[in-house]
């Protein structure tokens, strides 16, 4: 049997590393001044990379918490359907952030890149994942 609260566990502790640090970069990037991110005609990539960074970091804590709420049996694999849950929420971590961060790499005029057709499939997983938790919630033991 998979594992659960210790691959969300692990999955979130390092997408934390990694979101932490793109806003470490994007601070840098702003704290020396660099044209291809601060200046006017920049905005959209500024404002998609920023999105990418929070929704990165946001979703790292939830995947502790998840984590955290499988381990201590509040959702039991038992009963809920944490296959189902498992992939949604890894799948809203990939999809939310990298389709804003590739929205910004290649921008149009102020229209972000083609990588943001990612965004609703990665908020229409957080949302079924979110759903599924809340549902299995209220049946815990």
């Amino acid at each position: 049997m998979t594992d659960y609260a210790r691959r969300h566990l692990r999955f979130g502790w390092w997408s934390l590393l990694v979101f932490a640090s793109l806003g470490f970069t994007l601070e840098t990037l702003h704290g020396l001044k660099v044209r291809a991110y601060l200046d006017v005609s920049n905005e959209t990539r500024r404002l998609m990379w920023t999105l990418a960074h929070a929704h990165g970091t946001l979703l790292g804590l939830v995947h502790v918490a998840f984590g955290l709420t499988v381990r201590s049996a509040a959702l039991d694999p038992g009963l809920t359907n944490v296959r189902a849950i498992s992939p949604a929420l890894i799948a809203a971590s990939v999809l939310l952030p990298g389709g804003f961060f590739l929205g910004g790499l290649a921008f149009y005029g102020g229209d972000p890149g083609l990588g943001v057709l990612l965004v609703p499939f990665g908020a229409l997983s957080l949302i079924a994942a979110v759903f599924m938790i809340a549902r299995a919630s209220g049946r815990a033991v």
